[in-house]
């Protein structure tokens, strides 16, 4: 087989599509980009600051979501009544990261 024939077999054995990241549920993403979240900032006892999320719908959701925030923002939180409770005054990175996983927020 001569030299050309090779690098041309190479380049055709090569499809870009495979390289390509699709997620398990592409329509995830086409969910969060129509659902709109309310974050907001509360002073509770003692003047601890808690950011609040709403607008989830699943549990299951709001504890994976509520997991990826702890981690990612090195605090204590958790999942109540149809909400997401983040310990501290984070809501500026809150709004940032669920930004950055597509939701919008309100």
């Amino acid at each position: 087989m001569r030299r050309a024939d090779q690098s041309l077999r190479a380049v055709a054995d090569h499809d870009p599509i495979d390289e390509l990241e699709v997620p398990d549920d592409p329509l995830a993403d086409l969910d969060r980009a129509t659902r709109e979240l309310t974050v907001r900032t509360e002073t509770r006892r003692y003047g601890k600051q808690m950011v609040v999320i709403e607008g989830l719908d699943s549990k299951q959701e709001m504890e994976a979501l509520a997991s990826e925030l702890k981690s990612g923002l090195g605090t204590g939180g958790t999942v109540k009544a149809g909400h997401i409770e983040l310990q501290g005054d984070h809501e500026e990175r809150v709004r940032g990261l669920l930004d950055e996983k597509g939701y919008r927020v309100r």
